[in-house]
Formats: structure tokens, C-alpha cells, sequence
């Protein structure tokens, strides 16, 4: 199976996207990300079995892609995620809170928590686009969980 590089980048440049924002915390360079995973896409001489297929296949090209950026000079000089947080749209205040409070997770939980809550991977998929073992991927989601917890938890006291 393979789907044109429109389809694709239709069905799935949002999640793509999302996955390489979520390492490289900077818009630019998740469009780099993004772009760079579609142009290896349409280079790859190969049939895919599924979508789902696919789809894996260009989220894990983004995570690798991403993690190879986040690691240069370059990325480590860019502007914070912060100065994103004005162009996006929430459509409830918590929806806000709960994003920055994701965002400020470290890298190994933020990407762990992202794959499973907001692309529905299954421990087993995420263990398999990380590269770790399922009881690694399983550790950070406990993990991260505990920490988004602890801190909406004392967000939330403060509001009182």
C-alpha cells in the first residue's frame, strides 16, 4: 500500500507535526521536521502493509528526525516553546495549562505521554517508534503521569 505524498501529508502532517513539536519544542524546526519526513517519504521506494503503517512509519521518521535536530547547536539557541504558546488556540483554559504542563515534562515522559494520549499508540507501538522496551515505555508514562499530576494538582490549590 502507498498513499500519494498528498494524502499523506493530509491525513497525517498534524500528528507528524505534533510529534516533532513535542522534541524540538520550536515551531521551525518541527516544519523542518515535517518537511524533511515527507521528503523521505516520497524517496522510499517501498509498500507499506496499512495506514497504520504508514503512519507509524512517518511518526517514527519525525521522532528520529527531531531527536537528530535537538541535539545541534543551532536548535539549542533557537526561542522557547513559549513564544508558540501565542499562536495557538485553546478552546477551554485548562486546555492551556494542561499543554504547558506537558511541555515542561523532560523529553523522555513528554514524548512517552503524547504518543499514547494524543496519537492512541499502544505501549507495545510506542516501545517500537522509541526503540525501548515495553516496561521502559510503561516506567515513563507512570512517570510522567505522576509528575502532570503533581503539578496540575499544585496549579490548582493555587488557584483557590
Amino acid at each position: 500500500m502507498r498513499l500519494s505524498a498528498e494524502d499523506a501529508f493530509g491525513k497525517y502532517g498534524d500528528r507528524v507535526f505534533a510529534a516533532a513539536f513535542n522534541i524540538c519544542r520550536c515551531r521551525e524546526d518541527a516544519d523542518d521536521v515535517v518537511q524533511d519526513t515527507f521528503i523521505r517519504y516520497l524517496s522510499q521506494d517501498r509498500d507499506f502493509g496499512s495506514e497504520e503503517h504508514i503512519k507509524a512509519w512517518l511518526i517514527r521518521t519525525a521522532v528520529n528526525r527531531a531527536k537528530d535536530l535537538a541535539g545541534t547547536y543551532w536548535r539549542k539557541h533557537r526561542s522557547t516553546w513559549e513564544d508558540y504558546m501565542d499562536e495557538l488556540v485553546f478552546t477551554e483554559p485548562e486546555d492551556e495549562r494542561l499543554f504547558a504542563s506537558v511541555m515542561d515534562l523532560p523529553d523522555r515522559y513528554r514524548l512517552a505521554i503524547h504518543l499514547f494520549y494524543y496519537e492512541d499508540y499502544s505501549v507495545r507501538e510506542i516501545a517500537d517508534i522509541l526503540g525501548v522496551r515495553e516496561g521502559t515505555v510503561k516506567a515513563r508514562l507512570s512517570r510522567g503521569r505522576a509528575l502532570l499530576k503533581k503539578t496540575l494538582k499544585e496549579e490548582w490549590n493555587d488557584d483557590e
